[in-house]
Parts: C-alpha cells; sequence; structure tokens
C-alpha cells in the first residue's frame, strides 16, 4: 500500500536524558521522527533540479569517492579472550538474545569487513562534490518524511557511494540513484519498507516506476549483491556502553556523523573510525572525559590515531561546505534530539588541550 499522502504521523514522547543502560527503550523514540511532522503529510521534494543546475566543476573529482591507500592501516586484532575488566557484555551471558559470548567477534568481523568493502576510484566527468552534497542532503529529508531507521540512511549513503565508485554515471539519473538506494536500503533494515509507489511520489513523479526497478537491478548487480556494508551507526552503541555515554552524547555523535555524510573527503573513511572520533568529539564537547583503556580496548582506535579526524570534524561543524544543506542541522535541532546542533561548538584550545592530555595519560 502506498504511503498515505494525507497521514498525520503519530505523536512521539521525548524520553529523560537517561544513561545508556536505557538506550534499547529509548532508541526506538529517537530512531524516526519527521520534521514536516507537526504540519502534516509527507512532503514531495526533489532534488533533480538543484542537482541538474550545479555547475560542474572536475578539480575535486581525482580525489572522488576514494582513494586507494588512504586509509589508516587496520587496527590490530585482540585475542578472542576478552579480560574481566573489558567484558561489557558480561551482564548478558546466558541471554541467547543479546549474542553476548561472541559479541566482541562480531565487531571484529565488522572491521574486517571494512577493508573488503574500500571503494575503487572512478572518474565521474558530470558529477561533483556539490551535486553528491545535495543528494545526500535530499536523502536525509527522505528518511526523515518516511520515519526511517537511521541504518537505513547509513546504508543508503554507502550504496550510492559504492555505485558511483564503480559506474559512470550523468547528473540526470543522480537521485533516481539516491532513491533507488534508500529503497534497497529499506527492505535490508525496514520491517515494513515503503513502496515503490512511495518513493515515485515523494520524488515528485520525476521517475517511472520501471526506472526504478531497473536501476534497484542495475545497483544490485554492480555491488554482486554485497550490500551488508558495515557502516558508523554499527558501532555508535556498542562505543557508547563502554563509557555509559547518555542518549544525549550518543545523539550529538551521531549529529556529526550524518554532517560528515555530506562531505566528499569523508567517504573514504572507516565506519569504525569515524564513529570514534566523533564519540571522541562529543565526550570533550560535553566535558565528559575523553578515551578511556575501555574504549581503546573495544575500538581498536588510541587517541593519536583519532586526533587527526577529529580535527577534522571540529573544522566541519566550525565551516560548513555548504550553509544551504540543513537538513541535518534542522533534524537535530528538535526537541526528540536533544537540539543537540544548538550546543555550542568546542573550542579549538580546549579540544588541542583535551586530546594532548588524553594523548599522554
Amino acid at each position: 500500500m502506498p504511503f498515505s499522502r494525507g497521514k498525520n504521523p503519530s505523536s512521539i514522547k521525548v524520553p529523560g536524558k537517561g544513561s545508556i543502560g536505557g538506550m534499547e527503550n529509548q532508541e526506538g523514540v529517537h530512531s524516526k521522527r519527521s520534521p514536516s511532522s507537526p504540519q502534516g503529510g509527507v512532503k514531495k521534494r526533489s532534488a533533480f533540479v538543484d542537482i541538474t543546475n550545479v555547475k560542474t566543476d572536475t578539480s575535486m573529482l581525482s580525489a572522488l569517492w576514494v582513494q586507494q591507500g588512504s586509509h589508516s592501516p587496520l587496527p590490530v586484532s585482540y585475542s578472542q579472550v576478552v579480560p574481566d575488566e573489558f567484558d561489557i557484555d558480561k551482564e548478558f551471558h546466558g541471554d541467547v538474545s543479546m549474542s553476548a559470548e561472541y559479541a566482541k567477534e562480531i565487531f571484529d568481523y565488522l572491521r574486517e569487513r571494512e577493508v573488503r568493502c574500500c571503494l575503487g576510484m572512478n572518474s565521474q566527468p558530470d558529477l561533483n562534490k556539490d551535486m553528491r552534497g545535495i543528494l545526500v542532503d535530499w536523502m536525509v529529508e527522505l528518511q526523515e518524511n518516511f520515519e526511517l531507521n537511521h541504518e537505513t540512511l547509513y546504508l543508503a549513503v554507502k550504496l550510492t557511494d559504492h555505485y558511483l565508485a564503480c559506474s559512470v554515471i550523468m547528473r540526470e539519473s543522480l537521485q533516481l540513484i539516491g532513491s533507488t538506494a534508500m529503497l534497497i536500503a529499506s527492505k535490508f533494515e525496514e520491517r515494513t519498507p515503503p513502496c515503490i509507489d512511495d518513493f515515485l511520489y515523494i520524488c515528485d513523479d520525476a521517475y517511472k516506476k520501471e526506472e526504478i526497478i531497473a536501476m534497484e537491478i542495475n545497483i544490485l548487480q554492480a555491488l554482486q549483491f554485497d550490500i551488508n556494508i558495515p557502516v558508523p551507526y554499527r558501532f555508535f552503541r556498542r562505543y557508547a556502553k563502554c563509557v555509559s555515554a547518555s542518549m544525549e552524547t550518543l545523539t550529538l555523535a551521531r549529529y556529526v556523523c550524518e554532517l560528515s555524510h555530506l562531505e566528499l573527503q569523508q567517504v573514504p573513511e572507516r565506519g569504525s573510525r569515524l564513529a570514534a572520533a566523533c564519540l571522541l568529539l562529543a565526550l570533550v564537547t560535553k566535558g565528559l572525559g575523553g578515551w578511556t583503556p575501555m574504549l581503546e580496548f573495544h575500538t581498536g582506535y588510541t587517541v593519536k590515531e583519532l586526533t587527526p579526524l577529529v580535527k577534522t570534524l571540529r573544522s566541519m561543524l566550525a565551516c560548513p561546505t555548504d550553509d544551504k544543506l540543513t537538513a541535518v542541522t534542522t533534524k537535530y535541532s528538535h526537541k526528540v534530539f536533544f537540539e543537540v546542533a544548538c550546543i555550542p561548538l568546542v573550542a579549538v584550545q580546549t579540544l588541542e588541550d583535551a586530546l594532548i592530555e588524553q594523548e599522554a595519560s
């Protein structure tokens, strides 16, 4: 059944600023919210005109989507035996629904997959970073309007970048690729994904049903149906659990991460490292200390390894690449997300001092 075009979304109860211990109960509330909900139903909005009107500047395309070898080395794998002082899953031992006995192996596997999922570089003569930014900004609005899970957005952006890394496309197809990637990600992540008619409607009927189906086939074949790509969102909750971070702190880290989706230079960054850097920046911003031995053990990253990326993310917050791309900031300015987009930016010197102190400790 198509998405109800006059549907009034259900009301949302805003939870308190509890600790990570209650995250499972809070997560469902914070994972979905439509900024247009108070005004009514789903909004039509096509990114097609914005994308096609952008002037093509290929000066940045030598670094488009990824440079091979640009990654830092894969973090050293730890022993599968978790020391008792670092066992954040011991309270769930024996609970078959939590997979506590092999939780660490799951995340080690995801980090290994990150290497296999590295993008290859492909020239896109008709695209530039501004067009990609417009598309991702639109995808954030799409996720909010359909009230999809955050995982769906993260995966859809990854699918888009992976497809662009192996296929040369024209700008007129960019929104079709983005909306189809959201469709695929919805099927992968959602209990009740939107149907094709919903995507046709929200794209203002810019495409036909047959075009979306054909693009879905193209994307899946190009990626060889290997779409379980590790994304930062997978790592956030586990990292936050290491320091009993509150939902507000975790949401701040997610805000920084979603903003980084707009940045072309962050495309090749590993999800595990990006999640770790965003959490470290959030901890310093909130004055909650820094990188503990527990975090270093479970992330595999030291403060020294994260410092360059943390500084880059702070610069991104201070000087956005395009201040017209406001979907992420608008989303995280809402009370449901603790208005984390309104939190003052940590001073450069404060950040420098905190990183130096933590690196020395």
